[in-house]
């Protein structure tokens, strides 16, 4: 777990990050995870410089597919690794970051989990929560995305 006196450093640095990605690269791509196990139980993340618990994911690097850069962000959020082709089910305009931000959601059945998530300075959990018991501070774009996978919900054009 971070130590709380590193939490405000790891908030600023998440910031800067974030500030100096739009000033390169104005446009900007991000690839999230419905990983559902076999018990239908979906993976939610809870990092240690944002409050809430999120669908697992990430910023996608240059050179790199959507599908590459969301292997890689279940591996090392949660010890993830996908054995099937993942679903594309959308792409969303996430204008609560930017009106250039976009988001590919991929829902994930087929996976193997090499043993549970420790946490480290990026992810203070890694957990598969029953979707009729998300944990308190579940954010609304994931319960949104939960409702369109696994309820059948119209699909937004938004995150």
């Amino acid at each position: 777990m971070t130590d709380e006196k590193d939490a405000p450093r790891t908030r600023l640095i998440s910031r800067l990050i974030t500030l100096a990605a739009l000033v390169q690269r104005p446009m900007t791509l991000g690839v999230r995870g419905l990983v559902i196990d076999r018990a239908g139980r979906v993976l939610l993340v809870r990092h240690t410089y944002v409050e809430g618990y999120y669908l697992p994911g990430g910023g996608v690097e240059g050179g790199e597919t959507l599908e590459r850069a969301l292997t890689r962000e279940l591996v090392e959020e949660a010890n993830v690794v996908m054995e099937g082709a993942p679903a594309l089910h959308g792409v969303y305009l996430n204008r609560n970051v930017s009106a250039r931000d976009h988001v590919a959601l991929y829902v994930v059945r087929e996976f193997q989990q090499s043993g549970p998530h420790v946490p480290d300075r990026e992810i203070a959990e890694a957990a598969f929560f029953s979707p009729d018991a998300l944990p308190e501070g579940t954010t609304r774009a994931t319960r949104a995305r939960l409702a369109e996978v696994l309820q059948g919900a119209p699909v937004s054009s938004y995150w």
